[in-house]
């Protein structure tokens, strides 16, 4: 015969109305890899603002003087930013991945400014 051990009622009710366990683990599972890849021609130079949202805090990333290609990656659950071309007569495509969410975005010239995001 099994030994049956007694469940907490706290945990019955959880599971009965179907609310996370806790909140912490509800904000990990929110939480994932954005990956940013910057292209376009070759050398162009930007500048990046990222703002990339973890458990409820910003942590902000600046970038003053980037070269394409390049590529970043954050853990957090959303990312905003804003990238202007500092380049004259070129192109920058900026390319951002979270999970199955994707923002695809292009500018050319100097000062062409982007402001993107994903969640």
């Amino acid at each position: 015969m099994p030994i049956m051990t007694p469940i907490p009622m706290a945990l019955i009710a959880a599971l009965a109305i179907g609310l996370p366990l806790s909140t912490h683990a509800f904000e990990e599972q929110e939480m994932d890899n954005i990956h940013i890849t910057m292209e376009g021609t070759p050398g162009a130079i930007f500048s990046a603002h990222w703002r990339i949202n973890q458990n409820g805090q910003t942590i902000e990333h600046i970038e003053e003087r980037g070269t394409v290609p390049t590529e970043y990656t954050f853990t957090g659950s959303a990312l905003e930013g804003t990238v202007k071309l500092l380049s004259d007569h070129q192109r920058l495509e900026v390319d951002i991945q979270k999970g199955s969410n994707r923002s695809r975005s292009s500018t050319q010239g100097a000062g062409g400014t982007l402001t993107v995001g994903v969640r």
